[in-house]
């Protein structure tokens, strides 16, 4: 039911350098572990650099109209207003694009911070769709629920969770992060049972967005790797050297040298897949 071909969103805004290591090694590690019958790259700026140069001819561009979402939903919280005056809403757009591309092609979407370990299961394409549990997270009440992580989602063609999922997101949109995404997919599911298979935490999120699970990323070696498929980097919260507030890891210490000498969990998982 689901085509084995993968999706990937990018360059939403302006590429003022070059292709970075992280993101090749995504795409090069999709690309040699999955063996998909293409890679679809979308994007609205083109990358470019050494590594771009590398790994474009394995992949097929697809130019992406942007969509801007309306800038009133950020005005009515203080996480919407920051997610606006930190320029960060052309993630909200990648929320929106995967899910056509989803329904139109089918396939697996995952984010290009995601190293892949082992190839997906053969079950998980013969689901309508595929979300992965990322561990619970409290509710406005402080209440913990369970919640689906929309940075790998498999899905067939017209897929009716994908369908029900995009049309809600509009109207569930409020500028938060997380309102027409997860929180929404999550809704969805608890309704809809039937829609959507919810693989195991440790297949795509073995290390969740935590002080603790950033550090086991880049910082320490895990030695339980166990039926996990995917990692998710969560770099949103590292990336940039001035925030440490998760850690001191920061794109700019991710570099060849790093993966080739490292001892860390993402450093052995992705050396294999070097220039």
């Amino acid at each position: 039911m689901v085509p084995r071909i993968f999706h990937f969103v990018f360059g939403l805004k302006e590429q003022t350098g070059p292709f970075h290591l992280a993101h090749y090694l995504c795409l090069e590690s999709c690309r040699q572990v999955n063996r998909p019958d293409a890679i679809l790259f979308h994007y609205a700026n083109e990358p470019h650099g050494p590594l771009w140069e590398r790994i474009k001819p394995h992949l097929t561009l697809r130019k992406v109209v942007r969509e801007p979402l309306p800038q009133s939903a950020y005005q009515g919280s203080g996480e919407g207003r920051l997610i606006a005056a930190s320029g960060w809403s052309y993630a909200h757009e990648a929320d929106f694009i995967r899910l056509k591309v989803l329904l139109e092609h089918g396939g697996v979407y995952a984010d290009i911070d995601t190293l892949f370990v082992a190839p997906l299961p053969d079950h998980l394409y013969d689901y309508g769709c595929v979300l992965g549990d990322e561990g619970a997270l409290a509710d406005p009440r402080g209440v913990l629920r369970p919640s689906l992580c929309n940075a790998l989602i498999a899905a067939a063609p017209g897929s009716l969770f994908i369908t029900r999922w995009l049309e809600q997101s509009y109207g569930a949109f409020d500028g938060k992060w997380t309102s027409h995404s997860c929180a929404l997919a999550t809704r969805l599911w608890e309704q809809h049972p039937e829609l959507v298979h919810v693989a195991p935490r440790h297949y795509f999120y073995r290390h969740p967005w935590t002080v603790a699970g950033i550090q086991s990323l880049f910082e320490r070696r895990d030695p339980d790797l166990r039926d996990v498929f995917s990692l998710h980097l969560w770099s949103h919260l590292w990336w940039d050297a001035g925030r440490t507030d998760f850690t001191t890891f920061h794109a700019g210490l991710l570099t060849e040298d790093y993966v080739r000498a490292g001892a860390s969990t993402y450093a052995a998982l992705a050396r294999p897949y070097l220039p």
